[in-house]
């Protein structure tokens, strides 16, 4: 899925999932995912406003790089 030959870093990706949710905020205007931006934003000094938020990101990324994400859309029937 990466549309070029350079990888982005721990940091450029954790700022395109900012993108992404900031996106989606602006077009629902969510108090939760509001929120979450605020506690994800960077401060001056590069660190998340929550500092918490960091750990969870280097968490998920672990997660990504062992394989246990699972991103695929499963649909279930409905009986």
């Amino acid at each position: 899925m990466n549309t070029s030959n350079n990888p982005l870093t721990i940091d450029e990706a954790y700022l395109a999932m900012y993108e992404i949710l900031l996106s989606v905020w602006k077009r629902t205007q969510d108090d939760e995912l509001g929120n979450l931006l605020g506690d994800m934003s960077l401060l001056e000094n590069g660190k998340t406003a929550d500092p918490a938020t960091w750990g969870d990101w280097i968490k998920c990324v672990e997660k990504v790089k062992t394989g246990e994400v699972d991103a695929l859309l499963h649909i279930t029937p409905q009986s």
